[in-house]
């Protein structure tokens, strides 16, 4: 019994026991339930905060490096003339003007500062405090609602990211902001900060915005309303644009400069005095000039920095420096006038085809004063430039580098050394050359031939000098030939007026040469200087130099002279014309009639400056010049260079020591002197006419005779009338003859016998022939009516309406000659005997396949 009831006890008691304990498991349940929430919550920020950092390293990983020369701001290149004054800057997509931070006034920076980061002398490129802020702000308006970027940021935004309000861009920026002030100094990234900021199309940075705005280069002329003003924009650039938006920004201003002032940056009457300047009277608007103009030259400029090692022309609108050229700026603006308009030249062809290559040096450096490669005045930046790029063949202009020169300093020739002018042909192939007259000289000095342009003289000169000789002194006046052909001695190849110009100015410059060059250095942001002045080079004796230069002076002086309308009266000048030709198959498919040439030259020098033209078309089949066009490329460097001269006293040329003269010849000291030959006189009648002056009635008979053979000639004029026998009608020393009333319809013969000493020494014959006199007819008289009026009155009328003048608008009237026409048939006449070179049979360089290469060039 007990033992059963020890058992159900036992058994009871195990029950209670076990609710019992049931009873103390449940707060221990629950208390296991809260940790593992927690632990789980631990779990998850701790993934979160590995995988937050492993996002963010994956975003820092990904931002760009700290380029230094992405921080290096784009700027364009400001252009100095020859007296190094301002002709303008080269603007890029970003027009600036870099300026430091010591250029900067402490009440500009700190304008910026005030506004845009407060603290920025305090953080490390991220303000944490108003970073709290905009975190407030983005969670309550939505991600970009407020930004927290301060100026450290903005730099390293504008220079290396994109302007995306991304997460990732954030990171980023806080990331490399962090970088930037750890390498640089806070002036430092302040300067950057000022001068990359955008403020309008035309502004970025505050030295290009205060010119624009306010017409200050010199910042330090800035006032505080000023400094307020440029730092209201950054914000909203278009809003607050003082120039659209005036009121807008003058708020905003007023606002600047109370935080200014609260800040102590400022003193309170500093304020109230900004706050008190109208809008108006600050605002001073100076549009930007987006070109210098002058783009022939400014070509010309682009072409040598793309010559410099490590430079682009990139570089002109991004690095910034100073570019010291060799411009004169009026010089440049005349020479533009006279070839871009028909202001001083009216015979420019009519054709937008017709071209000019202008170029004006100084003789002394090699630095080129003007440049116009463009007649039509439409240059486009980086177009071609027919001053500075070969675009015809020279002619003639190349007989005192290709030919005399080289042959003085080869064989020490003097001026009067004579060559024989006689049929002659190429030494390699054989081929003859002629005169451009097709006549012959016999023997002539070497100053007549070059005088007179005449092409055989030239030739042989050229051959003797030997033609590796003669091209290698050309060479070492800048020309560049990949190969020697006797045929380059009369200009058969391509160049450009600043070639010639350069290789003229060395026979101005006592044989040294000097490259002709637009830049003579280049300043860099850091003070570095590029010296680009060419150093001069001896390219001949100054006795070459000189000889050339006085037979040079003849081509413009000496009647027989190629020249002459290119001569300035009073002014020191040698120079020389050049001519091409087309070849006969091109004169006949264009059907160019003769005188129509391809190319006009004329190349010149006083002891200053060198002028060279080139005229022609931009494509030979576009036309061709003739008459007055001849004309041109001499009347624009007589026009040119008498204006480039006023009020300069030019001495004449110099002659060196080396040079003695004799019989009006020149030759080097110390030589026997060449004397041409004393030309032989012959006694002979010539240009004997016979002319019949119908008004008077009566017959004249003229002739010439040399004036030196005069002494003791009588001339016997014997006449006679259809065929019979003549008889002596005058015995004197007169040249000429009247024979009044003459036989009508009958033909007179004259003969004029020249006797000296009582012996005939020459005779001439001529003969006029006269026609039977007409009677003029009397008008028939129109029968009257008899019933018509007259009214006398209307026939006074009439009358008045027919005075002389009228019969200038006949078109059997010819119109006056325009300027540049007077003499023109003279000139031309002159062109075709001394200057312009037929076409011939010469051969010509291989590598040349323009269309006028088998002519002869003058």
């Amino acid at each position: 019994m007990s033992e059963y009831t020890s058992r159900t006890e036992k058994r009871r008691a195990q029950e209670s026991g076990n609710k019992k304990q049931q009873k103390t498991k449940k707060p221990k349940q629950k208390k296991s339930i809260w940790k593992k929430i927690l632990i789980s919550l631990f779990v998850i920020m701790g993934v979160g905060l590995i995988a937050g950092g492993a996002t963010a390293a994956a975003i820092i990983s990904g931002a760009p490096e700290l380029d230094p020369e992405e921080l290096m701001l784009a700027e364009g290149a400001t252009v100095y003339d020859i007296n190094d004054n301002e002709l303008g800057r080269l603007h890029g997509a970003e027009k600036r003007s870099y300026r430091s931070i010591e250029e900067i006034p402490e009440h500009v920076s700190n304008a910026f500062v005030a506004v845009e980061d407060m603290r920025f002398y305090d953080h490390m490129g991220i303000d944490v405090r108003r970073l709290g802020g905009a975190v407030v702000a983005n969670i309550t308006g939505g991600f970009g609602s407020e930004g927290a970027s301060t100026i450290t940021q903005q730099v390293v935004r504008n220079a290396f990211l994109s302007a995306d309000k991304t997460i990732s861009r954030k990171l980023q920026e806080q990331w490399l902001a962090f970088q930037l002030e750890r390498q640089y100094s806070k002036d430092e990234i302040l300067e950057m900060y000022l001068n990359i900021i955008y403020f309008s199309s035309d502004a970025y940075g505050i030295g290009e915005a205060s010119i624009r705005w306010f017409g200050k280069e010199d910042l330090s002329e800035l006032t505080v309303a000023d400094a307020a003003v440029l730092a209201a924009v950054p914000r909203r650039p278009s809003f607050y644009n003082p120039i659209d938006n005036p009121e807008n920004v003058e708020s905003r201003r007023d606002l600047i400069v109370g935080m200014m002032e609260d800040q102590e940056l400022i003193t309170t009457e500093e304020a109230e005095e900004a706050r008190n300047t109208s809008i108006d009277e600050q605002i001073n608007h100076t549009p930007a000039d987006d070109t210098i103009g002058h783009t022939s030259f400014m070509n010309h400029v682009r072409d040598e920095i793309e010559q410099i090692d490590g430079l682009s022309i990139g570089d002109l609108y991004a690095a910034g420096f100073d570019i010291y050229t060799t411009i004169d700026p009026e010089a440049q603006e005349y020479a533009e006038r006279v070839v871009q308009t028909d202001e001083f030249i009216s015979s420019y062809p009519d054709n937008d085809s017709f071209q000019v290559g202008f170029t004006l040096l100084d003789n002394e450096t090699g630095g080129i004063r003007a440049m116009v490669g463009d007649r039509h005045g439409e240059e486009i930046e980086a177009g071609f430039n027919y001053a500075s790029r070969g675009n015809g063949h020279p002619g003639s202009t190349v007989k005192p580098f290709m030919d005399f020169g080289p042959a003085i300093e080869e064989h020490d020739w003097g001026t009067g050394h004579t060559l024989v002018d006689e049929p002659h042909e190429y030494a390699s192939s054989g081929e003859p050359i002629t005169n451009a007259s097709g006549n012959y000289s016999g023997e002539v000095s070497m100053r007549e031939a070059l005088v007179r342009s005449l092409n055989i003289p030239a030739l042989k000169a050229h051959q003797e000098a030997g033609v590796d000789n003669a091209h290698q002194f050309a060479e070492r006046l800048g020309f560049d030939f990949e190969n020697y052909y006797e045929a380059h001695s009369l200009g058969a190849f391509e160049t450009s007026s600043e070639k010639i110009a350069g290789a003229y100015a060395a026979f101005g410059n006592d044989g040294v040469y000097n490259e002709p060059h637009s830049i003579r250095k280049i300043v860099f942001r850091d003070e570095r200087e590029l010296n680009l002045t060419p150093e001069p080079n001896r390219a001949m004796h100054d006795y070459t130099a000189y000889m050339m230069t006085d037979m040079l002076k003849g081509v413009l002086t000496d009647p027989r002279g190629t020249g002459n309308q290119a001569n300035v009266q009073g002014l020191p000048l040698a120079g020389k014309t050049g001519t091409s030709n087309f070849d006969s198959d091109t004169r006949n498919r264009l059907n160019i009639p003769q005188g129509g040439v391809p190319d006009i030259w004329f190349a010149g020098y006083s002891p200053e400056y060198t002028a060279s033209i080139w005229t022609g078309y931009a494509n030979n089949n576009d036309g061709y010049l003739s008459g007055a066009e001849h004309e041109i490329a001499r009347h624009i460097f007589r026009i040119v260079m008498q204006e480039v001269h006023q009020g300069m006293d030019v001495s004449d040329f110099s002659r060196p020591d080396s040079v003695c003269e004799q019989g009006g010849e020149l030759y080097i000291c110390g030589n026997t002197p060449d004397t041409p030959p004393e030309p032989e006189v012959e006694a002979t009648i010539s240009d004997l006419t016979a002319g019949f002056d119908e008004d008077n009635n009566q017959i004249i008979v003229s002739w010439s005779f040399p004036e030196e053979e005069m002494d003791g000639v009588t001339f016997t004029v014997r006449h006679g009338v259809n065929g019979e026998e003549m008889s002596e009608v005058q015995s004197s020393s007169d040249q000429q003859f009247i024979l009044a009333d003459p036989a009508r319809e009958s033909t007179h013969s004259f003969e004029v016998v020249a006797t000296s000493d009582g012996q005939p020494i020459d005779s001439a014959q001529t003969s006029v022939e006269i026609a039977e006199a007409v009677e003029e007819e009397e008008p028939e008289e129109e029968e009257e009516e008899e019933d018509e009026e007259i009214d006398e009155d209307l026939i006074d009328e009439e009358d008045s309406t027919s005075p002389e003048d009228g019969d200038s608008d006949s078109p059997d009237q010819p119109s006056p000659p325009t300027d540049g026409d007077e003499s023109g048939d003279d000139d031309d006449n002159d062109d075709s005997d001394d200057d312009e070179e037929p076409p011939s049979d010469s051969p010509e360089p291989p590598e040349e396949d323009e269309s006028d290469d088998d002519d002869t060039e003058e």
